[in-house]
């Protein structure tokens, strides 16, 4: 199998392309490095393209590497024909080549395995030839009678024949493929509700029936989380008749054979006994796998832009996190995201006491120049928002507003190790009011302290896999970290694990560093880092940027490598440089004078300025206050595969969906939205009794 051709075909891109970023992984590379520094060599493909290189990469070799054990093994039994490695390397997907290997593989003490032991294999070649008549099928069996070896009757004998060719029948691939295929393309799957089941969390699958090939990944997730909780049973049927049917065509010869009856019985046998149960179990670890996959999509699709959402600069924050009896939990940050202040309020019953509330909110406002106040969406947080609200009306500071923030995964951060060694003084509690704020602040720098799957912006992330997730995930967190660039002088441990070439421990020597030798003066001077060799600082430089440093080019993208032709674009006129002059110039590619240029005419942008800002409020608004046909703007909070949820400033996020978001068809709503997209809608319903608002966002001009 030519892999690179395999690649290039899948991802429509060239051969030398695949063949050259291979190249590259192989060497130690990073996929950041290599989508923002190797262009050259990759045809400049980006980091997402990249990834999937990456992957399918991993797949091809693991599948070349297990074809091979599966030679060697059956190899050391005597029994790989040229047929067999031809149909092995032949394979494109791992299930061939375990259907291939089945035959061989070790198993427990079979019903087959006992009748083979038994000497009954000649009978069981004797039917499946299809030349005896009945007279010598019988006699055949008559003559392998035997007490010593416990087959005491002809039927026996014939039975442990049959036997042999059920297994033999639901370890042929041809077959396995035949029921395989049936069940994706005509198999269904069923749910019933659990005897003695009252719960009515999964009521929508108690009657339930779907197509395999047409169920959706959140339906697989929840019915199989309703099975494991005991409240559904699920079946499946890929139909059984037109299955034995065409797997006793395959293996009968004609209709007139005397072994014609004895088949038939073995293949009914094999299907219920071996066959379905095992294309059964396979089928559903294919759904699950299958679902499994487009969550974690939906899920990394989702993050990318809630990462990237644009850092609200040069405002010193209050963040609120509220509560009922414990409260409503008050910290400061600085306009550089530093800790100065705490408190606790009461705006809810049952201490409610609004005016000491108005009280410190106020000191704290006009004694550190507040100008945004940061609301997490969890418990009493509608309530808190009415008081913040009202704060704002009695003010009359036109420069205050406030936002609601989501507050997924902040307790898990207040209570982790990150936490204790940022805020050892401070209770649990003000650690989290003080992320709350922050990741309004500069949400990527903040979000990064947390294991991405908590940060809530997926769809039933607890049932998929946990070890995919949080690998898929974190690249994404990698991809975003790196496309921002880290100020290495301000950058937490957390945020710098995450750098291209930089490992935790090296993250933790950073810091360590700087702090016995204070704020890093250039990027050269990451060298003294101890574990900070040429190919970590090689692959991580680019990244980090040194504000403080002397050299420019120490606070943009630009990579050292490139540093001598970027100095001599500096000594010129940016404006009127143009690339073909360039090109002609200098020993580098269009893509990396293309990159220097941009980065020396925005020397220390952000990319995530150019994103839209959240919407920030200064009034309250309640499901009272709305009515059928409103349109309003609202932010994208929640992406799943029917619709997305957008927070439109009442208690709870309206659906849009997907049939109310586009006025052309579309397949899954990441077509249309995305996390903190900001969107008009308009208001199709409202059902003030469960707190629900229907959006829809056709008709409009987004």
């Amino acid at each position: 199998m030519n892999l690179h051709a395999v690649i290039a075909k899948e991802l429509n891109i060239q051969e030398k392309q695949v063949a050259d970023t291979v190249a590259l992984i192989d060497e130690g590379n990073t996929i950041p490095f290599i989508a923002r520094y190797r262009k050259e060599i990759t045809g400049g493909l980006d980091d997402a393209v990249l990834r999937d290189l990456e992957e399918r990469l991993g797949y091809l070799r693991n599948l070349q590497a297990k074809k091979e054990e599966v030679k060697r093994k059956i190899d050391a039994t005597g029994q790989l024909t040229d047929e067999l490695t031809e149909k092995i390397d032949a394979a494109s997907v791992l299930q061939e080549v375990e259907d291939l290997y089945l035959p061989f593989k070790p198993k427990r003490r079979t019903r087959a395995i006992m009748a083979r032991e038994k000497g009954l294999t000649p009978l069981a070649d004797m039917l499946l030839a299809q030349e005896a008549d009945e007279e010598d099928i019988l006699s055949a069996a008559e003559a392998l009678v035997s007490e010593e070896k416990e087959v005491p009757t002809p039927q026996d004998a014939l039975q442990g024949a049959m036997d042999i060719l059920a297994e033999q029948f639901a370890e042929t691939a041809e077959i396995r493929d035949i029921v395989r295929t049936a069940a994706k393309k005509h198999g269904t799957v069923s749910s019933e509700k659990a005897k003695g089941q009252e719960d009515k969390t999964y009521e929508m699958y108690f009657d339930f029936s779907e197509a395999v090939h047409t169920l959706p990944a959140h339906r697989v997730l929840a019915m199989f989380r309703g099975e494991k909780e005991g409240a559904l049973k699920i079946r499946m049927d890929f139909d059984e008749k037109e299955n034995t049917e065409r797997i006793l065509a395959f293996v009968t010869k004609g209709k007139n054979s005397a072994s014609l009856p004895y088949l038939e019985e073995t293949v009914k046998d094999s299907y219920k006994r071996l066959l379905f149960p095992s294309i059964e179990t396979e089928v559903r670890n294919g759904l699950k796998e299958k679902a499994d996959k487009e969550s974690i999509d939906v899920f990394a699709t989702n993050l990318r832009p809630y990462l990237m959402q644009p850092p609200i600069k040069d405002r010193a924050i209050i963040g609120l996190d509220p509560g009922y009896r414990t409260g409503c939990k008050v910290a400061v940050i600085s306009p550089y995201g530093d800790y100065l202040d705490n408190a606790v309020i009461h705006v809810t019953q049952p201490f409610m006491d609004t005016d000491k509330a108005r009280k410190t909110m106020l000191r704290f406002i006009q004694k550190y120049r507040v100008s945004l106040i940061a609301i997490g969406n969890g418990t009493a947080s509608r309530e808190t928002e009415q008081f913040v609200a009202q704060l704002i009306e009695e003010l009359g500071d036109p420069d205050l507003y406030y936002a609601i923030v989501n507050e997924a995964g902040a307790s898990i951060y207040s209570a982790s190790k990150l936490a204790n060694e940022e805020f050892p003084d401070l209770d649990v509690t003000i650690r989290g009011a003080i992320s709350i704020a922050r990741r309004i602040q500069d949400p990527l720098a903040e979000l990064v302290k947390i294991e991405p799957q908590h940060i809530g912006v997926g769809q039933y992330q607890h049932d998929v896999n946990q070890k995919e997730l949080q690998g898929t995930l974190e690249k994404v967190v990698e991809d975003c970290v790196n496309a921002v660039g880290v100020n290495v002088n301000t950058a937490s441990a957390a945020l710098l694990g995450y750098v291209a070439g930089i490992t935790p421990t090296v993250a933790g020597n950073i810091l360590q560093y700087k702090e016995q030798n204070g704020p890093f003066k250039s990027r050269s001077e990451l060298k003294k880092v101890k574990g900070l060799g040429p190919k970590a600082f090689e692959q991580s430089a680019g990244f980090l940027r040194i504000p403080e440093s002397e050299d420019i080019l120490d606070n943009t993208g630009v990579h050292p490598e490139s540093y001598p032709i970027a100095r001599k674009m500096l000594q010129r006129d940016l404006q009127r440089l143009r690339i073909s002059t360039l090109l002609q110039e200098f020993d580098a590619g269009p893509h990396t004078l293309a990159d220097i240029l941009y980065e020396l005419k925005r020397p220390g942008r952000d990319p995530r300025d150019e994103m839209p800002k959240p919407i920030l409020r200064s009034d309250v608004l309640s499901i009272d206050d709305l009515e059928e046909g409103m349109e309003m703007m609202g932010t994208v909070r929640n992406v799943v595969d029917f619709g997305a949820f957008v927070d439109i400033g009442v208690k709870n996020d309206g659906l849009v969906h997907i049939s109310q978001m586009s006025d052309k068809f579309i397949n899954h709503p990441k077509e249309a939205v995305q996390v903190s997209d900001i969107v008009k809608v308009k208001i199709i319903g409202v059902d003030k009794e469960k707190g629900k608002v229907s959006l829809s966002m056709k008709g409009l001009t987004q």
